[in-house]
Order: structure tokens, then C-alpha cells, then sequence
């Protein structure tokens, strides 16, 4: 039987140990994570908490409506076996329970219903050299070539790389954004989660990678450009050199794009692509 239970209600040593044993495991998920980008959530849970599926509740114009938390990609249904029945019993149980204006199941969910997908790309754990070679496109390998007279440094969260970020990230609408940006980036470094990747011209910070770190997988939440410097090509030449580092032991996680041009360059460094299904109204999207 599945049930909602309010955040108050939830027993987090169970939610915990169920995220912990799933097949689908994601770190969106856990509870400090959706505390900080949430603040509103609670869960769908099957039984005694044999599968949890997570969800965002905003409010707006006096409507409460499952929405996914800023900077989250994907949530979904948490379970030892991924089972595309108990899958579809949740989702049916959120259509009619919830107004919902967009929910992001991950990529490890099975339906047998078919929903729309968005895209992700994925690095495996690979060799380095080997990955270059056979699946870097030409033109990336050039790229990438054309920018070696540039220098990669890691560097700290500070004054200096939040105003770097801040004056430079795209797609952030609202001061209150840039500042749910600046909270989630400090938790992140806190927790020993967070790696600043840069590119320099010279000492001139000119781009800079924003990554979640764990032991298994890097994931680019932002990839910030000084846009005065784009003819040095310190994108590639960033992805090439972190891959470089990080990838015989971390997979590398771009967090998806369907934005063509954004896609290719995911793809030309070799990436896999790992679809994830969502729903979303439309209607509800355009009255709110």
C-alpha cells in the first residue's frame, strides 16, 4: 500500500536505509540534500518504506503543487529492485493525489507507461587515454589541443569565486536564485562535497567548473564562462583536463542538456546518453 507522509511523519533511519540499499541511488535524494534546496518536502512511501519516492511541494498564487527543487535534475522512486509495476502504482498515486507542475523521475526508473524523456550524459569510469582516442570527436580533440597554453588550478570557495559565479552564471532570474545558488554551493563545501575547477589565462581566472563530488561520481552543476575570453576555449579545455584527473576512478556526470548545441559538446568528449522520464503540466505551467 502506498501512503504520503508529511515531513514530520517520516522515520529517516528507514527513508535512509532504503535510499542506501536501492538500485536507484542518488544523492538528490538524501535528506540533508533536500533540506537544503527543498525546505518543503515529504514522501510516498510503499508499505514499511520497501520503496519512498520523494517530492517538492511549492506554493504559489495560494496553489500547493509538486514542483523539483532548484539545481535538483532528477528524484523518482528508491527501491531494491527497480519494478516498473510498484513504479507505475506511485506515479498514479501522485497524478491523483497532486497538482503536479513538474517531477523528474532518475534514470534507473522503468514505466510501463510511455513518458516523456530528457536527456543526460554520462562519462563511465574509463581510461583516460582510451576515451580521448576512440571518443573525443575530431573537432574536440583540436579544441582542446588549441588551449594547452592555459592553466588548470582547483581552487577554494571564497569571496572571490562567488563573485566569479555570481557575475557570471547563466539562468539565474532572481537575486533569491543566485542566493539559493551561494547557500546550496557553501553546504556543498561544508560537507566536503564541492570541487571549483579552473581555467587561467595567465593569473585570470577565465572559467570555472562547479562540481558535486562523491567517491563514485562527479556531477557539473554549473559550467561558468567569462564570455570576454571565449575564444580561448576554456571549456574544453576544462572537461579535458578534470576527465584527465578524475575519470580512471569517477565516472563524470554532465547533467544532461536539451539544448542542441550544449548536447554536442557533452557528446563530443564521449559521453553516454542516459535518458530520465518526467511528467509536467502544461496547462499548469502556463497559468502559474
Amino acid at each position: 500500500m502506498i501512503r504520503r507522509l508529511k515531513y514530520n511523519e517520516i522515520d529517516f533511519d528507514k527513508y535512509t536505509h532504503c535510499l542506501e540499499n536501492s538500485e536507484q541511488k542518488n544523492g538528490y535524494a538524501r535528506k540533508e540534500v533536500l533540506d537544503q534546496l527543498s525546505g518543503n518536502w515529504h514522501i510516498l512511501v510503499k508499505d514499511d518504506y520497501q520503496a519512498v519516492m520523494p517530492i517538492h511541494i511549492k506554493r504559489k498564487m495560494g496553489i500547493d503543487f509538486v514542483h523539483m527543487p532548484l539545481f535538483c535534475q532528477q528524484l523518482g522512486i528508491f527501491s531494491k529492485t527497480d519494478d516498473p509495476g510498484i513504479n507505475g502504482a506511485f506515479l498514479n498515486f501522485l497524478k491523483k493525489k497532486y497538482k503536479v507542475f513538474l517531477y523528474s523521475f532518475n534514470d534507473r526508473n522503468r514505466f510501463d507507461d510511455d513518458l516523456e524523456k530528457r536527456k543526460n550524459y554520462i562519462i563511465p569510469v574509463s581510461d583516460y587515454a582510451i576515451l580521448r582516442r576512440k571518443k573525443y570527436f575530431k573537432g574536440r580533440k583540436s579544441t582542446v589541443k588549441m588551449a594547452q597554453h592555459l592553466l588548470y588550478n582547483e581552487i577554494d570557495l571564497n569571496a572571490d569565486s562567488l563573485e566569479f559565479i555570481k557575475n557570471n552564471f547563466k539562468g539565474l532570474a532572481k537575486e533569491a536564485e543566485w542566493q539559493q545558488l551561494k547557500n546550496y554551493l557553501i553546504f556543498l563545501a561544508e560537507n566536503n562535497s564541492l570541487k571549483l575547477c579552473g581555467a587561467f589565462s595567465g593569473n585570470i581566472l577565465i572559467n570555472l567548473a562547479l562540481l558535486i563530488a562523491d567517491q563514485k561520481q562527479l556531477s557539473l552543476l554549473g559550467l561558468v564562462n567569462n564570455e570576454n575570453f571565449k575564444h580561448e576555449n576554456g571549456s574544453s579545455f576544462l572537461i579535458d583536463r578534470i576527465l584527465q584527473q578524475y575519470v580512471g576512478q569517477q565516472s563524470f556526470n554532465f547533467m544532461g542538456s536539451n539544448i542542441r548545441g550544449i548536447e554536442v559538446f557533452f557528446k563530443s568528449f564521449g559521453a553516454e546518453l542516459r535518458e530520465y522520464n518526467f511528467i509536467e503540466n502544461k496547462f499548469l505551467k502556463r497559468f502559474i
